[in-house]
């Protein structure tokens, strides 16, 4: 008992140490402590604020902390409207020299992938630098979302970017407005729309003298899709030879020793490793680096940044300029060039046309006589079946002698 009334008395002593306004002839629990305040606040008239309840042992050990708490109303979640995509800001994270080669990666997702995989790779190259332009949910359809072709002209006009790598086409499985109506993807109606929404954006590249690496679409791991996407590439490849941009063709790079779709494959170093995200569209790191030694190549085409070469057209200034030369066009070209070995020093001379057709010959003034078709010996290219035969020349002069 004694214990008991010992452990009462530190209860009331703690309690008024925490409720300085809770006085014991009010009661230890307060039941009349409420009423008198309800009194209180009629009296009021319900005028101001209402004076705040003093907290009994029940509310300090059960309630809330503060009965201003229960007071406080709740605030409306503040809702934030999305703001429109844009470009991210243009800027290498390394260093690099003056007059490097400015390489804008445009383009969704994938483009992503690869513009990071480029930084790497470009990483030590003070000559190069990679600009990352990528929008991720973007592409050519949805123009109410993010338009590409109105995007690109500030960059072009600007002059932000040497050379432009683009690689899109992931979001674009979808239905597009033509005319007011609707049109299901890959239709006829749809492939005359997509195709002239994208020769805007590369007429625009070429009307600037900007270079334009164009990357085709990697395969994909659902079937149905993959189908969509490759043939949204085949009308990106189209769009590309004919504004005379430079495609690049990965689509067999990233598939099984049996054609298929591969999730794994051989790295930049040889060894077996995982190309692709379990998503089936995505590269993974090492997919990514893959992907961007293989634009590189063409890359290295237009670079000029301290490299003192610069790919150039043989017949650019001559009167041969203007001719159709298919598949390729002006800069387009230059993949056939680099094969031909047509890479020559910045500072050469452009010869004239006339001047390259009469290379090597000993005398351009002096005309062709029919006889040497007499003179020369049958067999000969020269000859045209009317050439002499040498050993019947030498018998006949024998006998003449």
């Amino acid at each position: 008992m004694r214990r008991l009334l010992l452990a009462l008395l530190a209860v009331l002593i703690i309690g008024a140490e925490l409720a300085p306004g809770l006085v014991l002839g009010q009661g230890l629990f307060d039941f009349g402590g409420r009423q008198q305040q309800l009194q209180q606040q009629q009296q009021q008239g319900g005028q101001g604020q209402p004076a705040p309840r003093r907290r009994t042992l029940l509310d300090m050990l059960f309630g809330p902390r503060d009965d201003t708490q229960d007071q406080q109303p709740q605030q409306a979640p503040v809702v934030r409207k999305p703001r429109p995509p844009s470009l991210p800001p243009a800027k290498p994270t390394i260093p690099k020299a003056d007059g490097a080669t400015r390489v804008a990666v445009f383009g969704d997702s994938l483009a992503d992938d690869l513009g990071k995989a480029l930084d790497r790779f470009y990483a030590n190259d003070p000559t190069v630098a990679i600009l990352q332009q990528a929008v991720g949910p973007s592409g050519f359809v949805r123009q109410d979302y993010f338009n590409w072709n109105k995007t690109i002209g500030p960059q072009i006009t600007g002059n932000k970017f040497d050379v432009a790598v683009m690689m899109i086409g992931i979001n674009d499985r979808q239905q597009m407005a033509v005319d007011g109506k609707a049109v299901k993807s890959l239709s006829d109606d749809w492939n005359k729309e997509y195709s002239s929404r994208l020769s805007d954006f590369l007429d625009q590249m070429r009307l600037a003298d900007k270079p334009v690496i164009w990357v085709g679409l990697p395969p994909m791991a659902a079937p149905q899709f993959n189908t969509t996407e490759t043939g949204i590439s085949s009308l990106e490849r189209l769009a590309a030879f004919a504004s005379g941009a430079e495609f690049v063709d990965i689509y067999d790079k990233f598939l099984d020793e049996d054609g298929n779709y591969a999730d794994s494959g051989p790295d930049v170093n040889g060894n077996v490793v995982q190309m692709r995200k379990s998503d089936g569209i995505h590269f993974t790191n090492a997919g990514a680096d893959k992907l961007a030694f293989y634009v590189s190549q063409s890359i290295r085409l237009f670079a000029h940044g301290g490299a003192g070469f610069s790919v150039t057209d043989p017949l650019a200034g001559s009167d041969a300029a203007a001719l159709l030369r298919p598949p390729y066009q002006g800069l387009g070209q230059a993949k056939l060039l680099q094969l031909a070995g047509a890479v020559v020093p910045l500072t050469g001379v452009q010869p004239r046309a006339d001047d390259l057709i009469e290379a090597g010959s000993a005398d351009v003034t002096t005309g062709f006589d029919m006889k040497q078709l007499l003179d020369a010996p049958v067999g000969r290219a020269d000859a045209f079946g009317a050439g002499i035969d040498p050993e019947a020349a030498v018998a006949a002069s024998a006998a003449a002698q």
